[in-house]
């Protein structure tokens, strides 16, 4: 099978079904639902680095003035519903994208989300009564009393919303539902499910109403669902999709091979033209967002270690290790334009990438140099990130660096100081080593392909001044 032949096959076998999935409405609605949660993320994420300051004399400052609560709080009603905004935001992009006014779907949305779900929390009575808790020696006590005052104080705490549903443990049922709310209120309305109301009635009074039966449907029908899960199976709807769906892809997406897979398709897809950052960015997030979400709560309860059940693969793991200075983790070519190469392509390409390259952008390589569709250069484009990846893994996991604290870093933090924020010094440290890593990867395919293109250049000057 020659070049041009395994081309095709690619496009026409595995490209092509794969791009039929990634532009589907409900992936789109995915992608583009999910944009509205990154401020919060990242907002609160400074408010988590601010509540837990890892330079104990101010952290007890902090603490003792009480600065830290409320750091901590803004860190809860921003990073801390990341849920919220997701079962707004894809059912809001979904609507929106087939011609329609949205709010009202990502509101239904979001209601449908908290209907689903038990409005109540535990009695906090059963932890600090157990072994271990804070009035475990008054256990005896309380068994004494009347079995109705018994049963009270044990009871679930209802009439209230349970926030561990809001952040990472809600994100697939939150993914989910914005889909399917998204998608039935769309259909409803095609159909011309609406009240019309006569023209002289304004516009927004008149979408009010435009949008009142569709979501009433949908809100009745969540109402049943959490009716058969609560009557039948004493259930909620969110804590099966969480026990049956995400805690397995969780598991998957923080594996050795989910994390070498992830970092291997992104340079795979991005070779053949298409965006990999996008399609990984899209399948990936709702697993690795709550694995950052978890790791952002250990993080905070000071309980950060893999002991406790803190994640190796994030969403951090994914925007500042397996893209770090861009797709492919290119820093190793653009050390090499920069210092050794000898064509007039590279060196030019080289000075235009190297400013980019510092806040994790690598375009004018991917299509300038190229190394779209360029077999010479694509080993160390598929190699890099798939042994950073190993690397970063083993280490997390061997306890050599800590795990990721939870702290969203924007994607384009410059290197080094991304691996401060999301990690500490050591997770720095290892940041640098992996741009070495990448510089002695590039170098001989670099090298290789400089020392063609010199030769072709050399060439052309030479038969440019015989014809003069």
């Amino acid at each position: 099978m020659n070049e041009t032949t395994q081309e095709t096959w690619l496009n026409q076998h595995v490209l092509t079904p794969i791009m039929k999935v990634v532009n589907t409405k409900p992936m789109n609605a995915l992608k583009n639902g999910m944009v509205y949660a990154l401020p919060f993320i990242i907002i609160g994420s400074i408010f988590l680095i601010l509540s837990n300051i890892p330079y104990p004399p101010l952290a007890k400052v902090l603490a003792d003035s009480g600065w830290a609560a409320f750091f901590s709080q803004a860190n809860n009603v921003s990073f801390g519903i990341l849920a919220v905004w997701a079962s707004i935001g894809i059912a809001y992009c979904y609507v929106r994208d087939e011609g329609y006014e949205a709010l009202p779907a990502g509101l239904t949305s979001f209601s449908v989300f908290l209907l689903l779900q038990h409005l109540a929390v535990k009695n906090p009575l059963i932890a600090a009564t157990a072994k271990g808790g804070a009035l475990y020696s008054y256990t005896n006590e309380i068994d004494k009393l009347p079995h109705v005052v018994q049963t009270f104080l044990k009871s679930d705490v209802g009439g209230v919303i349970n926030t561990s549903w809001l952040g990472g443990q809600g994100m697939i049922g939150a993914i989910l539902i914005g889909i399917l709310v998204g998608w039935s209120y769309s259909k409803m309305l095609k159909a011309g499910w609406a009240i019309k109301l006569p023209d002289q009635v304004p516009s927004n009074v008149a979408g009010q109403f435009t949008a009142m039966i569709p979501a009433g449907i949908i809100i009745t029908v969540g109402m049943l669902v959490y009716a058969f899960f609560d009557k039948v199976l004493s259930t909620d709807l969110l804590s099966e999709i969480y026990r049956l769906i995400q805690m397995p892809l969780q598991n998957i997406s923080d594996s050795l091979p989910g994390a070498l897979i992830i970092a291997f398709l992104v340079p795979f897809f991005w070779f053949f033209g298409v965006h990999g950052g996008l399609i990984m960015g899209a399948i990936t997030s709702g697993l690795l967002i709550p694995n950052t979400f978890d790791n952002a709560a250990l993080y905070k309860a000071g309980k950060l270690t893999l002991d406790h059940g803190a994640h190796i693969v994030t969403n951090e793991f994914y925007n500042n290790f397996i893209n770090l200075t861009g797709s492919g983790i290119t820093i190793g070519l653009v050390v090499f334009t920069l210092w050794r190469a000898r064509s007039v392509q590279l060196r030019s390409i080289g000075k235009i990438e190297a400013v980019p390259a510092l806040f994790n952008i690598n375009e004018p390589f991917l299509f300038g140099l190229p190394l779209v569709l360029n077999p010479m250069l694509a080993i160390p484009f598929f190699l890099t990130p798939v042994i950073v990846a190993l690397t970063t893994y083993l280490v997390i996991w061997s306890g050599i660096v800590p795990p990721l604290n939870g702290v969203a870093a924007p994607w384009t933090t410059p290197p080094i100081i991304s691996g401060f924020l999301i990690g500490g010094w050591k997770m720095a440290v290892w940041q640098t080593i992996t741009l070495v890593m990448s510089t002695a990867v590039y170098f001989p395919f670099a090298a290789h392909y400089d020392k063609i293109l010199f030769a072709q250049e050399q060439a052309a000057l030479e038969q440019e001044n015989e014809v003069k």
